[in-house]
Formats: C-alpha cells, structure tokens, sequence
C-alpha cells in the first residue's frame, strides 16, 4: 500500500508542479513554457517522494505508545 501511496503523491505533485511551471514559463515564451513545466513536474515530483515518506513517519510516530506508563505528578503540599 505504501508504494501505491507513494506512486500516486509522485504524480499529483508532478502534475501540479507541470502546471505551475507551464503557467509561468507561458508568461515568457512557449519554449519558456515547456521547459519550465519539465522543470516544475521533476520539483513536484521530489516534493511528492518526500511529503510521503514524512507522512509515513509522522503516523509511525502517533501510533506508537509508550513502553512505560506515565505518572502524574500532583501537588500534595
């Protein structure tokens, strides 16, 4: 599941990063454009590899309990 998560973050920040980059890229010239869209979908794609493997982390994290049972402390003046 977690390669599917992965495949699936890749491309939609790819497909983002393409867009803004066209769309940028577009304001200069069309050979602008099309590299700039190269350019935005190769950033979005890093951008979606390592926004997974953060979130995977993150839930690893919460779902972990702790081995020893936390005590309250009180103040008993």
């Amino acid at each position: 599941m977690s390669r599917l998560k992965r495949v699936f973050s890749r491309a939609k920040y790819a497909a983002i990063g393409a867009a803004v980059g066209g769309a940028l890229g577009g304001i200069v010239s069309r050979n602008a454009a099309s590299t700039a869209a190269g350019v935005g979908a190769l950033a979005g794609a890093i951008v979606g590899e390592k926004r997974v493997d953060v979130g995977t982390i993150v839930d690893d994290v919460k779902d972990r309990k702790p081995d020893t049972e936390v005590v309250s402390r009180s103040s008993d003046d």
